[in-house]
């Protein structure tokens, strides 16, 4: 006989002093201790880390937790410790000597959550030694970033799910705050999830006050985000300006610093000696502000962020989303506002990265056969161009493969049609989150009710707060039970495609189509042609 619902409640109360659970937290424990992977959906602050603590306690052996920061894993040995919970972490950080103590302390069992990055996993040696130790759980924290940062993120975050295959046959918990469909969809591929269970909490945000500034000139609009930062800045609190391009941020970081404002500017560009001086600045409340781009945001749980503006619109509601998050996390009134201006969503912003060529494609598979590796800096050795441009197309093959497109002996020729088949799919999707974005910016709709109808949420009523609610001018969000279509419906398009239905509204329905991306079709003429048919 399974683990019961009392059984787990108990286990929080005795080991985490937890007497209720969060929403989610009991499903996904359940799911896991049944024999399930599990990909857990919640926002931050819904202890997501109490469900992979709480599984592996019960689960009785080794969990091994992956995670990209070491600030986020030296945070999470801290709080296991607390509990009285055996934690370490593995890392450049430790010496061999550290390292080897941390290994025999495992062995021993008196080690039961072992904390390193995908990087330190993705070590041949590491590898084999946490493999020796046979753990009981992997749990994956940060899992969007297998899909959604996806070909420009961390080769070896993309590699995860055949690095947890050399561990044995341990169960897998992928978490993260903020998965549309097709992020949700690549989880669990790349991950490879057995029998997986998909746990989603909710994607609100009912705190926070969303609004659009739309702008005709990029002056006006570069002046009236100096002003609004001023403004907003007044109260207690702090804020983030997140900016595409890192010399964007700096110009704003310089002209606010001008205005007196208490300013520190963030990006990759930056040193990580600089960087990590910004992250503790703001952490600790002495840098009430920052100016960044995409790069700040791991490791960002501070309760008090009061604002977050985006003085450039992202590339797809799901970045969107996952940093607008960031605000409100006290569950106080936060403020959250887009500066909007039409041509700044022209694509040719977004996709300075082409899709491979056949030659460049037709040279990967060839290198990776020459040097039997998927390993980007490996398999680059013997190409005339990088690891960053060699990882995207060893993803591209990897996940062509796993989504059995091609066999792994199948021809160079019909590997290479493929991989430039499933990158021109990726860039028909991303072209239509930009314009997803385009339609939020643009919406007299409840801005949270369209949010939550993009990553396919039900949505009962408005939100209240934001700009359109306030104006009078968003419609009533109501329920349609008897409607031809509902959230979450298969369906079948003549030109596009199957798809799902992520969203349902009086007059018009949006479907997420697997070769087209995000359509939003007018309910009538779906009607009138007969357009789709759910499957």
């Amino acid at each position: 006989m399974g683990i019961t619902s009392h059984e787990v409640r108990e286990a929080a109360q005795r080991h985490f002093g937890h007497r209720e659970l969060l929403p989610g937290q009991e499903d996904a424990v359940l799911a896991l201790l049944g024999g399930s992977d599990v990909l857990l959906v919640a926002p931050t602050g819904a202890g997501k880390s109490l469900a992979y603590q709480l599984a592996g306690v019960l689960l009785d052996g080794l969990t091994v937790v992956v995670s990209p920061l070491l600030a986020l894993q030296q945070d999470q040995v801290a709080s296991l410790t607390t509990v009285g919970l055996g934690a370490a972490r593995l890392s450049s950080a430790e010496s061999d000597s550290e390292r080897a103590e941390v290994l025999d302390a495992a062995r021993r069992g008196d080690v039961r959550f072992l904390l390193l990055s995908p990087e330190q996993l993705a070590n041949p040696d590491v590898l084999g030694e946490v493999a020796a130790l046979e753990p009981r759980l992997v749990a994956v924290d940060e899992a969007h970033c297998v899909s959604s940062w996806g070909h420009d993120f961390r080769p070896d975050y993309l590699r995860l799910g055949e690095l947890v295959a050399g561990l044995g046959e341990p169960r897998v918990i992928a978490m993260t705050a903020t998965a549309a469909l097709p992020t949700q969809q690549d989880i669990v591929e790349r991950l490879a999830l057995h029998d997986a269970r998909i746990v989603l909490t909710g994607f609100e945000r009912d705190n926070i006050a969303l609004a659009v500034e739309r702008f005709a000139d990029a002056a006006e609009q570069e002046a009236r985000v100096i002003d609004l930062v001023d403004e907003l800045s007044t109260g207690p609190g702090s804020g983030v300006v997140y900016c595409r391009t890192r010399a964007g941020a700096e110009a704003y970081a310089r002209a606010l610093g001008e205005r007196g404002l208490d300013v520190a500017c963030y990006h990759a560009g930056l040193s990580r000696r600089r960087r990590d001086e910004v992250h503790a600045g703001f952490m600790d409340g002495d840098v009430p502000l920052v100016v960044a781009t995409s790069a700040f945001g791991m490791g960002i749980d501070k309760p008090d962020i009061r604002f977050v503006l985006h003085a450039d619109v992202p590339e797809s509601p799901d970045t969107y989303w996952q940093e607008v998050g960031r605000a409100g996390r006290d569950r106080a009134t936060a403020r959250a506002v887009l500066a909007y201006r039409a041509e700044d969503l022209s694509l040719g912003r977004f996709f300075a990265t082409p899709i491979p060529s056949r030659g460049d494609v037709r040279a990967v598979v060839s290198a990776m056969a020459e040097t039997a590796s998927t390993d980007p800096r490996e398999v680059s050795e013997a190409l005339p161009f990088g690891p960053r441009k060699a990882g995207r197309i060893v993803n591209l093959v990897q996940l062509a493969r796993a989504a059995d497109e091609v066999d792994d002996d199948a021809p160079v020729p019909q590997v290479v049609d493929a991989v430039v088949a499933r990158a021109k799919s990726y860039r028909r999707l991303e072209e239509s989150r930009v314009e997803m974005m385009r339609a939020y910016a643009e919406t007299d709709r409840c801005r949270s009710a369209f949010m939550l109808g993009y990553f396919g949420a039900e949505v009962a009523e408005r939100c209240g707060i934001c700009d359109n609610c306030v104006a009078g001018v968003a419609p009533e969000e109501v329920a349609r039970p008897d409607a031809a279509y509902a959230v979450q419906d298969t369906v079948r398009h003549d030109e596009f495609g199957l798809g799902t239905v992520t969203d349902v509204e009086d007059d018009r329905l949006t479907v997420l189509f697997e070769d087209v991306g995000y359509r939003t079709l007018s309910l009538e003429l779906v009607e009138e042609r007969s357009l789709l048919e759910v499957t």
